[in-house]
C-alpha cells in the first residue's frame, strides 16, 4: 500500500529508508541522507542529491566542527 509515509518510489526496495534508519538507530541527518539518496532516481533527481549533500554537510559540522 502506498501512502505519504511510505510512498510508491520506496516500494521497489526490500527495505524502506524509514525501516533501515529505525533498525540501525540512525539520527535525523543520517536518515535524511539515506532517504534522499535512495529516492533521487525515482522522484526529484538532482534536487534530492543536493538535499542529501546538505545533510552530509550538517553531519560534518555537528560531528567534527568542520565544513566540507
Amino acid at each position: 500500500m502506498s501512502d505519504n509515509i511510505e510512498p510508491e518510489h520506496y516500494l521497489k526496495f526490500e527495505i524502506t529508508p524509514a525501516e533501515y534508519c529505525h533498525r540501525n538507530k540512525l539520527d535525523f541527518n543520517s536518515g535524511n541522507v539515506i532517504k534522499y539518496v535512495t529516492r533521487f532516481r525515482d522522484k526529484n533527481g538532482i534536487e534530492d542529491l543536493k538535499k542529501a549533500k546538505k545533510y552530509l554537510e550538517l553531519i560534518a559540522e555537528f560531528e567534527y566542527g568542520e565544513k566540507i
